[in-house]
């Protein structure tokens, strides 16, 4: 069971226009409307608890209720709490546009899942715990 984590789920485009948030469990490639994404909704504009690495998709409108412009974008929940963006698309044709690419996002068996401080660390001696935290703030550097 992957760990759940407090996440801010961002409102995309104009409050008084359509908006929502999926957690995407499975993408229908046989589908390109919104209803090839398949999971859970979850509120947007607020703090929800969210399984580490899932894929969040959030869907907006801005312009005019006579004259709505959607906007799309996907997101991925880190383990501290934070979201990555992956892909973002506008226009009608927004569902198509990310789909291949939340497909590719969950197909991907093998997610880095972080996990919090362990007694198992006590096994390991204090200069690999080190050396393991100068390469990743090493590999950190390089990746900003």
């Amino acid at each position: 069971m992957e760990p759940f984590v407090a996440v801010t789920i961002p409102m995309l485009g104009d409050a008084r226009l359509k908006n929502w948030a999926k957690v995407v469990e499975r993408v229908d490639e046989s589908k390109a409307s919104g209803w090839a994404y398949e999971g859970a909704f979850i509120a947007t504009g607020g703090v929800q608890d969210v399984p580490v690495g899932s894929v969040v998709l959030l869907y907006g409108e801005k312009g005019s209720r006579g004259n709505p412009r959607p906007l799309a974008e996907v997101l991925t929940v880190n383990a501290d709490g934070t979201l990555s963006k992956h892909a973002s698309a506008s226009g009608q044709a927004w569902a198509r546009t990310l789909r291949d690419d939340v497909a590719e996002l969950l197909g991907n068996d093998d997610p880095l899942v972080l996990l919090s401080w362990s007694p198992e660390l006590m096994r390991y001696e204090d200069e690999a715990l080190l050396s393991e935290l100068r390469r990743r703030k090493t590999d950190g550097e390089e990746n900003a």
